[in-house]
Formats: C-alpha cells, structure tokens, sequence
C-alpha cells in the first residue's frame, strides 16, 4: 500500500513540475518580450508515460513547418520508405524515319523531386526509341491531382517565390528557374544567366551593377534591391530584371517561379528536346493518356525515404505538398485534393490511436495561416515514430543541430550541439522546434516548442536554452 501511495505521489509531483518552464527558457522568453501564454512546450522522455514539461501542452497553435513531420510520419507508414513516384511518356499514331505522326503524352504521378537533370534522362529514353521528330502536340495529363487555381501570391504576395509554387502531378523543378548573377566589376556590367532555359522564356536584363555593398549589410538585402517583372507576348513570357546589384556580393543565385505549370513543361522540353536533336510541330495541350497509347519511357523518383529527407532536413515546402496530396491520391481519390490527403490522415491517426480533433490541415506543410496542432499532439506522434518501424527513416530525415539543414548554424558552441534531430519552422508571428534530445546521460527526449507571437522572431534563445536545458539535465 506504502509503495503505490509513493508512486502516486511521485506521478502527481511530476505531473505539477510540468506546469513549470526551465528558468533558463521562462528567462529568455521574458527578455524577448514573449509571454508564456503564447507558447507551448512539452518534454517526455521517449519511453515515460508522462511529460516533464507540459506547458499550454493542449492549446492549438501555428505549428509552422514542424507540420512536416505529421505528413512524412504519416507518408512512411502509409506507404514505406521504398515508395516511388512514376513519370511516365506514351505515344499514338506511327513512327516512320524517326518522324512520330502523332502526339506525345506525358502522365505525371506527382514526383516531388522531378529536376530538370532527371526530366532530360526521360527524354533521352524517349529518343532512343527512334523518335526525332514529332509531328503532333505535346499533350500534358495532369490528372492524379486537383489542379490548384490559387494565387501564389495569396499567403505573402510573393508570387514568384519557390516555396508558394502550387503541388501539380507533372511538378518539373519545382516550377522555377535559376539565375545565375555574375558581376564584373572590370567592365562595369553584370551578366544573368538562366538554368533551365526555356524557349518560350525570353530574359531581358537591366540591372546594373552598383559601387556599394548592399547598404552596409554586406549582400544580405542585395535581393531587396533587385525586381523582376512579366510580361506576355504571345506565346512567350518575358522576364524583366531591373535593379542595382552591389559588386560585391560576387556571384549570386537566384531562384524564381515565372511561369504556368503547362507553359514551364513545354518550355523546358522545347529546350532539352532541341539539344537532343528533336523538334515538336505542335503545341502543348492537356489530356489523358488514350488506352491504345504506346509506353516509350518511365521515370521512377528517388525513394519516400530520400524525399522526406529532402522535405524535413531543407524544410521544402513544395516536397511537402506534393507528398500530401499523395496521401490523397493513394487512398483512391484521383484527382486527389487536399481535401482527400486531409482524410487520409485523420483516417491513419485513429487507426493509430493518435486522434486530434484539434487538428487543422490546410496543405501539410505548414507554409500555412490556418494549420494548428498542439504540442501534446505532436509530442505523441514523436513519440509514436519513435516506437515504429520507419523511425530510422524519419529520424535520419531530421536536421542534426550544429551540423546540416535548418539546424547547421544553431548551437555550435554547445553541449547539445550534434545530439538533437530537430524540426525547426518559421513564419511571420511563428517560431517552432520540434523532434529529439540525446541527453548527456544517453537518454532520448521528445521535445516539442511553439511560439505564436509578434515578437516570435526573437524565440531562437529561448528555444536553443530548451534544447541545451535537456541535454544537460536530461529532465532534472
């Protein structure tokens, strides 16, 4: 009777710590001007049954980019590590003389990871099969997803930033172009080059290359002082650079989403297609595969394993959405909507026993106002990773602070630094970390923190203070 009297009683003085921030986070919250109440934190270790803090636990926040790990937990399990996406090319009509008289499909099965390298090895399989000219369309089936009809500019009037491009099944680079800035000083000009290159893209540069140094803060602002504008011209885009680029900052890349889906894809065909020595009569239009269509060529993607690395350890937005509506596609629903990934979600968290009522999913990446999840729900679905098959996957996806990805500058003069695999996001009001801590005492910790603040652009110390807190405490 003595010892379970002890042992509640010792549940009941851990449940009442961890109502009780660490002094060293409460102290840095306190000097960013960040109330606790717009925070929430919660620790357990991976195999407790109760947390060592639980803070504000059950209140549903903006999760920002520590969303990722629901969609790729949820992405592994469903589907496994081996999961590949397929872009498939089919022909109609006949082939004679190396002239195709008829149409080229292409079917995209939402690969996130369809770069315009690997889009040309699909191409040279297509022209090994004897095809040079093709006297027909280029016909597009985009079908597997809902096609989005959102602005991109709609969650930050960024439009022509990477991470608002829109998840499509035939994604090819990510829907953006790099431009290569290389100033020479000598000469007093500045040279732009363009990767991919699509023909129906037309670059028109104007900026001139400035004496200064980016306003005394070295090249971070040379962005800032750099506008691109389109503009279209019959079936062609024209990208207009103007602007003042400091001499200084040396080479600079720039990336940047200009045009349409549809028009990108037969842009960059056009382009490698020609360097493979083949032309295309016709224009680009969508459909569906027809059922007499000819396979010519297949394209798998890199694993769901090496994917998700990509999405959680460079915090890709664009990845995550793509894999999301996955989700959608592979529980039967074609074209799959977010509505579809949404479901396939809910419907694998009860079957796990990790319910969240309080769950909001707008795309699964949390490059989203709407999204909130609690820290205890998180917090228990690390913990469910943590006990399942794919943790390895999922853990090695994971940003390993001091060391690489959204982690590599944080925490090198520490104690934890290399020890932590931790999720980090960041909006406008919106600070998080989210994965795990290998104390010094070779115990792991599931470590969940939300800041939803104006002030939250100043939470970096009083989260890194949690970080190094578990590390060296391991929780005492």
């Amino acid at each position: 009777m003595r010892k379970i009297f002890f042992s509640v009683a010792c549940l009941w003085a851990l449940q009442a710590g961890a109502s009780d921030l660490p002094a060293p986070v409460a102290q840095a919250l306190k000097g960013a001007g960040i109330p606790v109440a717009a925070t929430a934190v919660w620790v357990r270790e991976v195999d407790a049954a109760l947390p060592r803090v639980a803070v504000n636990a059950r209140a549903a926040l903006n999760p920002a980019s520590t969303m990722k790990l629901v969609t790729t937990f949820a992405a592994l399990d469903l589907l496994g590590p081996a999961y590949v996406w397929k872009t498939e090319a089919f022909a109609t009509g006949t082939l004679s003389d190396g002239v195709l008289s008829g149409d080229l499909h292409l079917r995209g099965g939402g690969d996130p990871k369809l770069t315009y390298d690997q889009f040309e090895r699909l191409l040279r399989q297509i022209r090994a099969r004897g095809i040079r000219e093709i006297r027909g369309d280029l016909v597009l089936d985009r079908s597997a997803f809902a096609i989005n009809g959102a602005d991109p500019g709609r969650f930050d009037a960024q439009p022509m930033r990477p991470y608002n491009v829109a998840p499509d099944a035939l994604l090819l680079n990510f829907k953006a172009v790099t431009l290569q800035l290389i100033p020479d000083p000598a000469q007093k000009t500045l040279t732009v080059s363009m990767e991919p290159a699509p023909v129906n893209l037309d670059l028109i540069n104007k900026i001139t290359l400035g004496n200064g140094n980016g306003h005394g803060n070295g090249c971070g602002d040379w962005r800032e002082r750099l506008r691109a504008d389109t503009f279209s011209h019959g079936l062609t885009t024209r990208l207009v650079l103007t602007g003042v680029f400091p001499q200084s900052c040396g080479e600079q890349r720039w990336n940047i989403a200009v045009q349409e889906h549809p028009q990108f894809v037969l842009g960059v065909f056009l382009q490698l297609w020609a360097e493979l020595g083949g032309s295309l009569t016709g224009g680009v239009r969508e459909g569906a595969v027809p059922a007499d269509a000819r396979a010519i060529g297949v394209l798998p993607s890199p694993t769901l394993g090496e994917v998700v690395r990509d999405i959680n350890k460079f915090s890709n937005n664009v990845m995550a959405r793509q894999l999301f509506l996955t989700l959608g596609m592979e529980a039967g629903h074609r074209p799959a909507s977010a509505a579809d990934a949404d479901a396939a979600i809910r419907s694998w968290l009860e079957a796990r026993g990790l319910g969240m009522p309080e769950l909001v999913l707008e795309n699964g990446s949390g490059l989203s106002r709407r999204e909130r999840i609690t820290a205890e729900g998180l917090g228990r679905l690390l913990q469910a990773a943590w006990r399942s098959s794919v943790m390895p996957e999922l853990m090695a996806s994971l940003p390993v602070t001091a060391t690489d990805g959204t982690m590599k500058k944080r925490l090198k003069q520490n104690g934890v630094a290399g020890q932590a695999h931790i999720k980090t996001g960041s909006l406008e009001g919106v600070r998080s970390l989210a994965g795990y801590v290998l104390d010094k005492g070779g115990r792991r910790w599931i470590v969940v923190f939300f800041v939803n603040h104006p002030n939250a652009g100043a939470a970096q110390p009083a989260q890194d203070a949690l970080l190094d807190w578990v590390y060296e405490r391991g929780g005492a």
